[in-house]
């Protein structure tokens, strides 16, 4: 079977639902990407743990060279790299490993900007009685307060929760810093690099960090794939039940995340900034279109691909309602779609409710172009500027 002719035809965006604007919450999956995938379960497709006949060495084999194109990507150890359905059980398997090497109740130590699969985790842990939480505050660009992190360093820390990059408003964090103090003390460090990964230099050989956590969804590989990076994890000593037996590997899943790996080595760089030129092009147009529009997190440290803006007087679930099959952006996290509160990011950064209620995240991608960027901030300002009008009198701009 020609595997390539099932996917040589596959678009990179799904056709006539409008402009794809939202790559934070998940990224297509790269075509060339989708053909190893493809040719693994089609061709390749034996049980990696069976390697008693050609197929199944075949599968280990493809395997091992996925542990070899993460393990490149992050400047890291092949025997270091465990494969997870994504980044939530890598999240999952780390803090429960922490758990487990620990006397004790786990201190954590969690920034007020971590994603919930972070945060839910380590708080169902202290309700079981396996950890205390501790919590570093954040400023109004979502940067972590240094001052409070060295605080709780000194009170003491088991394991330091921080991601490299936030995936609300995109700040990207001073990960060798937060690294370095959490050694001094002694303490492990667990960095959520999901939003990170081949769009910011990571170099694990020199970071030191304890665990590192990816996502094959967010660099246009396939769900359910996902890494988990850690020179200290051992299957054995996970708290609970997991790791007693080795799972059926999800070869063609895993193939396909370590070849998305080697295209952000081979293409990340330039992508990074192409990327942000456009989004830098959008927000000029946006900032030119809408009046009073804020531009919220680090303007100076942020993802490339990443916009977050608030147009005070215009509810973004209206907004978004308005731009239904013609551009797909979001409000926050993926995780928290349908939930009634707002993005606890933004009200630990301190926002007004105005911002608040009508943040829209933006996330550019691989094919992504200047003619999108140009169409998208035209109809995402008409929704703002006409969801502005409609509720003239009743909301206050």
């Amino acid at each position: 079977m020609n595997e390539h002719a099932l996917v040589q035809n596959l678009p990179l965006r799904p056709k006539g639902t409008g402009l794809y604007f939202d790559h934070h919450a998940t990224t297509p999956v790269d075509p060339r990407v989708a053909e190893v995938a493809v040719r693994m379960m089609v061709e390749e497709f034996g049980n990696a743990n069976g390697v008693e006949n050609i197929h199944g060495e075949r599968a280990a084999s493809a395997v091992a060279q996925s542990k070899d194109r993460v393990a490149q990507l992050l400047r890291a150890e092949p025997d270091d790299v465990s494969f997870t359905s994504g980044s939530t059980e890598a999240i999952q398997l780390a803090i429960a490993h922490s758990i487990s090497n620990h006397r004790g109740p786990l201190r954590i130590a969690i920034s007020r900007a971590e994603h919930k699969a972070v945060i839910d985790t380590a708080l169902r842990a202290e309700r079981l009685g396996l950890a205390h939480t501790s919590w570093i505050e954040i400023d109004a660009k979502a940067q972590l307060d240094l001052e409070s992190y060295r605080r709780i360093l000194k009170e003491g820390v088991d394991l330091v929760c921080v991601m490299s990059a936030n995936n609300e408003v995109g700040t990207v964090y001073p990960i060798d810093t937060i690294v370095r103090k959490a050694n001094v003390h002694g303490a492990d460090t667990l960095v959520d690099a999901t939003q990170a990964i081949g769009r910011l230099p990571l170099n694990l050989g020199e970071l030191g960090a304890s665990y590192v956590i990816l996502s094959g969804h967010k660099i246009y590989g396939p769900k359910g794939t996902g890494a988990l990076i850690s020179p200290i994890f051992d299957h054995s000593s996970v708290f609970g039940l997991q790791g007693a037996h080795h799972p059926t590997p999800n070869v063609s899943g895993i193939a396909a995340l370590g070849f998305a790996c080697e295209l952000m080595e081979l293409e990340g760089e330039a992508e990074t900034v192409r990327l942000s030129k456009l989004r830098d092009s959008l927000q000029d147009r946006l900032c030119e279109l809408v009046p009073g529009l804020i531009v919220n997190g680090d303007e100076v440290n942020r993802l490339p691909h990443n916009l977050h803006v608030s147009a005070p007087g215009a509810p973004n679930d209206v907004v978004l309602s308005r731009l239904r099959g013609k551009v797909s952006i979001s409000t926050g996290s993926a995780c928290n779609t349908g939930a009634q509160e707002p993005s606890h990011v933004l009200r630990a950064m301190g926002l007004p409710n105005s911002q608040i209620e009508s943040c829209l995240r933006i996330g550019l991608g691989r094919t992504t172009t200047a003619d999108d960027v140009e169409r998208a901030a035209i109809e995402i300002a008409s929704a703002i500027n006409d969801v502005r009008n409609s509720l003239s009198g009743v909301i206050d701009v």
